[in-house]
């Protein structure tokens, strides 16, 4: 019994070993103390983000007694909770959007091509894993990088491509595209007749 547990779990790490298609990006570090009868014993803390660079990412966070089994559970927990965002043409966000987390708020906006990522540390992270090539964001409220990533991937999981919403509702993705530019091609004719 134990050799087949066994067995299932070498398979699960030879798959990942043979598929590197994640990149991640070490974001925090912190050295935490406990205190005991003998004085403090240290430990460490990471914060990992994890991505495929086409519309995947994850983050996770691991504690350990060394800098690398902290990175590597943050790493592994990062993988389990990844998510997928849709991207407009591959490089940015369909809309703007915000997240909110605990004391942290962020703004994100779409941004036209060769803009590229105007974000700060924890953001920048998550949006070069993730794959945007052009994005606006601001950080609002807490600098906490755990709170702002979290935001950061609240905002994320409330994007929404055309064709996701043209699904919900029952329409053609042409029928919303044309929705949005109908009140643009009404406002040419008042302009004439003033």
């Amino acid at each position: 019994m134990a050799e087949r547990d066994n067995n299932r779990g070498g398979n699960r790490r030879n798959r990942e070993e043979a598929t590197p298609e994640f990149a991640d990006r070490l974001v925090a570090i912190n050295r935490v103390s406990k205190t005991v009868k003998g004085g403090k014993r240290f430990g460490f803390a990471a914060l990992v983000v994890v991505g495929d660079a086409k519309g995947r990412v994850g983050f996770g966070k691991g504690k350990a007694k060394e800098v690398p089994e902290a990175i590597r559970k943050a790493t592994e927990q990062a993988k389990r909770q990844m998510i997928r965002v849709a991207l407009k043409d591959g490089r940015t966000l369909h809309h703007d959007v915000e997240g909110r987390h605990g004391a942290g708020k962020v703004i994100m906006r779409t941004a036209p091509q060769g803009t590229g990522i105007i974000a700060g540390g924890p953001m920048r992270a998550v949006f070069e894993m993730l794959g945007v090539q052009d994005v606006v964001s601001k950080s609002l409220g807490s600098q906490n990088p755990y709170n702002m990533i979290r935001a950061t991937m609240d905002g994320l999981t409330k994007e929404q491509s055309p064709r996701n919403v043209a699904q919900r509702r029952g329409k053609k993705v042409a029928d919303i595209l044309r929705r949005e530019d109908a009140p643009v091609a009404d406002a040419a004719p008042e302009a004439a007749e003033a």
